[in-house]
């Protein structure tokens, strides 16, 4: 009997995507050569593995067995600080006992660094922690500690890609965290995909997923990205763990925005701010200070909001630029951390209640710092700013403006006013404009507000 023939498909080495024919360029990332050929997983030369992979793994813990609700107790699953209060602040409180945490952001943003300290702190002569890098030599990473002061005996280092290593080494350490960099570069002998396709990605996760569950090890991934952003691999990943944490801003700046996008143990809402050093990442405990600490003064199109990120009200700076287009040609609308559907919608709506003209001009709209401002309490901001630069008149730098803005014109309420004056007023801001009944609860702030109810309004406040 003749051998079957082997079957093979192809993957993309950006993002994952599966086909069973080669294309040149990807469908999913829209990125050209990426398409790689790789055995099919379902090959049954790939079984006689399987049960021995398992049996290791059982090893570790014991099996679970079904408990009536009431006789579970919270506090098998306890938190630990990690002693960073800003990367804390994201998780909900604290690393809780057998989660896995995905981590991911662009190269070179400060994922390994911050998660090496973080087992730095966590290492103690009790509790040894573990660190996997399928990237780096054990030399490169002693670089990389030294040049952040870390020498810590109780931090071990593993340079391994194979699941069936890093298993081996866990048996023998049982470390209380453990760290993988990357889930991309780790592969499983169950499965002859290459590392980084979407099966092996699938695979090595739910092993070391079964591995925190089993032996209550808190463990962080660290994920690379596609070319928008996203997690590379199958969305099934972000699903299998229990927290998923992206570092947002861009390179270029000196200041880091983590932000957890499912946080099964604590709130979605929460952000940490950090600044890199030479010693890595430091948390900002008052990110206000840094977002206006280079602000213009008596400058047209620049202003400040308040905006909130979880329970935390942050002040931003929002800078318009109103400028004539190139004759003949489209006008753009161009935006840095702000939402560009939402600032062609106020745009919109100055030209319709205001009777502005702006179709021959271009409109270049930034957060300063990287952050990335979703909420539409600083609608008004956005129009406040477009307007100082349309008509070339600065606002008073002790101006503040809070509103979200309706398609009529109206100006609507925004929540948690009281966080957002009380930082305001820290910073000596001394008029703060406000939709009109969106009044505070604090005395000492009222005679600081400027109530305004429509769009038209607007001018003879910021400008009086």
């Amino acid at each position: 009997m003749a051998n079957k023939k082997s079957k093979t498909s192809f993957f993309c080495t950006t993002c994952g995507y599966q086909s069973a024919k080669w294309m040149g360029k990807c469908p999913a990332c829209n990125e050209w050569e990426t398409m790689r050929e790789a055995p099919d997983e379902n090959d049954s030369e790939n079984d006689h593995k399987t049960p021995e992979m398992i049996l290791t793994i059982s090893e570790l813990g014991n099996e679970t067995r079904p408990l009536p609700l009431s006789q579970i107790d919270e506090s098998e699953q306890p938190r630990q600080e990690t002693g960073i209060g800003e990367f804390d602040r994201v998780l909900g409180g604290g690393v809780v006992t057998g989660s896995v945490v995905l981590v991911g952001g662009d190269p070179g943003i400060g994922k390994s660094t911050l998660l090496l300290q973080i087992l730095d702190r966590l290492s103690t002569p009790k509790s040894t922690t573990l660190y996997v890098s399928g990237e780096e030599s054990p030399g490169q990473s002693k670089m990389r500690s030294q040049r952040m002061g870390i020498d810590n005996d109780n931090l071990y280092f593993l340079s391994a890609s194979s699941c069936e290593e890093i298993i081996k080494h866990f048996r023998k350490l049982k470390p209380k965290a453990l760290v993988i960099d990357s889930i991309q570069t780790c592969h499983s002998p169950e499965v002859k995909s290459p590392p980084g396709s979407t099966s092996q990605v699938r695979q090595t996760a739910a092993h070391l997923v079964k591995i925190a569950k089993l032996t209550n090890t808190p463990t962080f991934i660290i994920g690379h990205v596609t070319k928008d952003g996203a997690i590379a691999g199958p969305k099934l990943l972000e699903h299998m763990v229990d927290t998923v944490l992206y570092f947002e801003s861009d390179t270029q700046y000196p200041y880091r925005i983590l932000r957890a996008v499912k946080n099964r143990f604590g709130s979605t809402n929460e952000i940490g701010v950090f600044e890199m050093t030479g010693r890595g990442l430091i948390g900002v405990d008052s990110p206000s200070s840094i977002f206006l600490n280079e602000r213009p003064i008596s400058l047209a199109g620049s202003l400040v909001s308040a905006t909130i990120e979880g329970s935390r009200p942050i002040l931003t700076e929002i800078q318009a630029l109103v400028s004539s287009a190139v004759s003949g040609g489209i006008p753009r609308r161009t935006t840095l951390g702000i939402d560009r559907n939402r600032a062609a919608l106020m745009i919109a709506i100055m030209e319709k209640r205001l009777r502005l003209d702006f179709s021959g001009k271009d409109i270049f709209l930034n957060i300063v710092g990287g952050l990335k401002v979703i909420e539409p309490a600083i609608d008004l901001a956005l129009i406040a700013a477009i307007l100082s630069s349309h008509l070339d008149q600065s606002i008073p730098t002790t101006t503040l403006v809070i509103g979200e803005v309706g398609l009529t014109g109206e100006i609507r309420r925004v929540n948690m006013i009281d966080q957002r004056l009380s930082e305001a007023l820290k910073f000596g801001f001394k008029k703060i404009i406000v939709p009109k009944g969106n009044l505070s609860t604090q005395n000492t702030a009222k005679s600081n507000l400027k109530e305004i109810a429509t769009l038209q309004e607007l001018a003879a406040s910021l400008f009086s």
